[in-house]
């Protein structure tokens, strides 16, 4: 069975035979809601690839400390991906968001589509924005990562048409897109950049732009996915043509 992983702020210079101090709500939830023990053994990472494994050493009401006896470092999943998300309606951002997260996505980016129904405006952005970024860091704990995701802040078009200049290859998802998800080239050494619509499908105007910038459109086959669980499927798949699943 796989350790319990908890996130703390800072890990660098943390050897063999050190302590590591774990407070705040971190602690508070592992110790009075999770009923962490002394002796239970647990991982700790700082979400930048560095992880450390110990036995508990005390508990107080918000604090654990861990005495470590490994220490392991790991450079980033390559290819790196990225993964642009269309606002889902309701909770279906949250649900997205964890299912990118276990899958390996390096970075989601949410994206303010001209058809997208959800819509992301001052207080409603910022409590949004929080939920996609908390739900990310408990879905990577779970999924024992040691590289968390980054999620960035909501993307114009224009923005998310700049990302797909940048990458090496870029893969916008339509049901009526012209290449399958099959015939695409993954390069290994290069980011992946891949972008799903939301529920209204995508405005011509935007194919054009991700088009016109470099990004293949592409459909996943004769079933229509939820936008919530499409992101998941596609880069299942392109994963499993590179190292990273191989």
């Amino acid at each position: 069975m796989s350790l319990p992983v908890h996130l703390v702020p800072e890990l660098s210079g943390i050897a063999v035979g050190d302590e590591v101090t774990v407070d705040g709500d971190e602690a508070h939830h592992a110790v009075a809601v999770r009923r962490l023990r002394v002796g239970e053994r647990v991982v700790l990472t700082d979400g930048r690839g560095v992880a450390v494994t110990g036995a508990v050493a005390s508990t107080g009401k918000r604090v654990f400390v861990v005495g470590v006896d490994e220490v392991a470092h790991s450079e980033p999943p390559a290819p790196a991906v990225t993964v642009v998300q269309a606002l889902p309606k309701g909770e279906r951002g949250e649900l997205a968001v964890e299912v990118l997260t276990e899958v390996g996505a390096a970075r989601i980016v949410p994206w303010a589509a001209s058809r997208s129904v959800a819509v992301w405006k001052g207080e409603r952005a910022e409590k949004s924005l929080a939920k996609w970024r908390a739900t990310a860091r408990e879905a990577a704990k779970q999924a024992r990562r040691s590289w968390f995701p980054e999620v960035g802040p909501l993307a114009t078009t224009a923005e998310v048409v700049d990302l797909i200049g940048a990458a090496a290859t870029a893969v916008v998802l339509h049901e009526d897109g012209g290449a399958r998800l099959g015939d695409i080239d993954v390069h290994e050494t290069g980011g992946l950049l891949l972008v799903v619509g939301p529920e209204g499908g995508l405005d011509p105007a935007e194919i054009e732009a991700f088009e016109t910038a470099g990004a293949v459109t592409v459909r996943l086959g004769a079933e229509v996915l939820r936008t919530s669980t499409a992101g998941l499927a596609a880069v299942s798949a392109l994963l499993a043509r590179t190292p990273r699943w191989r």
